[in-house]
């Protein structure tokens, strides 16, 4: 995969995505633990993106 930055809302995608993928009654149990896997980096990453957001705004609060 392409080492491109995405945006929240990609991230929130593909938690999404992969949340469908592990609701699937036919998948293995090893698929299932590399999906929780990325699906557990994707929402860290999410969250990273708003607590990086939530210092911007604090941050130009200040200025004002």
């Amino acid at each position: 995969m392409a080492d491109k930055k995405q945006n929240f809302e990609d991230k929130l995608e593909n938690s999404k995505k992969i949340l469908e993928t592990l609701m699937n009654p036919e998948i293995t149990l090893e698929n299932s633990l590399k999906a929780y896997e990325t699906g557990m980096k994707e929402l860290s990453d999410a969250q990273k993106i708003l607590e990086d957001a939530l210092i911007k705004i604090e941050e130009i609060k200040r200025e004002k």
